[in-house]
């Protein structure tokens, strides 16, 4: 019966030691509810939607709803990985992140290359630069009845799809539309210098460039304007394997939209409730 005993506690001893060996290196146990850990892409230099903040911590609309999404989901551990807004598409695409947020707009083109939720994840302002002169100049339909230049738009730009969708539905009147070299080109210097008469921009980076006190071109406030056009749906970007991840995403975002949580950041990360017009989004 000794013998028996001691064996028994040896056992006993050894299991302990395997799990706490297991807890430490990272690896899921029962304890952990068989958490998974998953890479969640976030593009650096997006603010207000996205950024790294002066404490080196991500932060930003699309990552704090993610955060909030996170806390609802005990199985899963989401990991925030500052990048530039290219390397996020293609991580994402080739599996080194799980999934990525960008102020991503819906495109069919995207669709085969990344998994949609079900859910969206915030809504954004488009709009268009002009100079004071053209601030009369409120929509697409009026830009482009007066024959107006637009700064060009890299093709694979989720806001090229924006105005080529428009110049389907107006055929009669479409925006001169040019794919352009490069993901974005600087909207508010090219139509200061008269390259253009104007250009297509989200809200946030231009309150961040024009607006802001310290951007960069806070001095030119008073010779362009912002014109908003259209409120538009954004996603995140899940890996064409992360299906599961994305159904759990969708449970979670349900929850959070009826606490009116997508509403409270929007507020503070845009300084305005965009979710007052989700009834008139189109897109």
């Amino acid at each position: 019966m000794t013998i028996g005993k001691g064996l028994k506690m040896a056992l006993l001893g050894t299991a302990a030691a395997v799990m706490l060996a297991a807890c430490g290196s990272g690896e899921a146990t029962e304890g952990d509810q068989d958490v998974r850990k998953v890479k969640i892409a976030y593009d650096q230099q997006s603010k207000p939607m996205s950024w790294l903040d002066e404490n080196g911590e991500a932060t930003g609309y699309d990552v704090e709803v993610m955060k909030l999404v996170d806390e609802l989901l005990p199985e899963y551990e989401f990991e925030f990985v500052g990048t530039t807004s290219d390397d996020l598409l293609i991580g994402v695409e080739q599996g080194k992140f799980q999934a990525g947020v960008k102020n991503a707009f819906w495109t069919e083109e995207r669709t085969k290359k990344f998994t949609y939720p079900e859910e969206f994840l915030g809504l954004s302002s488009a709009g268009l630069v002009l100079r004071k002169e053209d601030e009369n100049i409120k929509s697409l339909e009026d830009f482009a009845s007066a024959g107006y230049s637009l700064a060009p738009i890299a093709a694979n730009n989720a806001q090229y799809t924006v105005i080529e969708e428009y110049n389907t539905a107006n055929p009669d009147n479409p925006v001169k539309l040019e794919a352009g070299d490069s993901f974005t080109v600087d909207v508010v210097q090219w139509v200061n210098e008269g390259r253009v008469d104007g250009g297509v921009m989200i809200e946030g980076p231009f309150e961040k460039q024009v607006t802001a006190e310290d951007g960069p071109y806070h001095h030119l406030k008073d010779e362009v304007v912002y014109n908003e056009f259209a409120v538009i749906k954004t996603w995140p970007l899940f890996n064409k394997n992360e299906q599961e991840l994305a159904a759990a995403y969708d449970e979670a975002i349900k929850k959070l939209a009826d606490e009116k949580k997508r509403e409270e950041l929007s507020e503070k990360f845009y300084g305005r409730n965009l979710f007052e017009v989700l009834e008139e989004v189109e897109r």
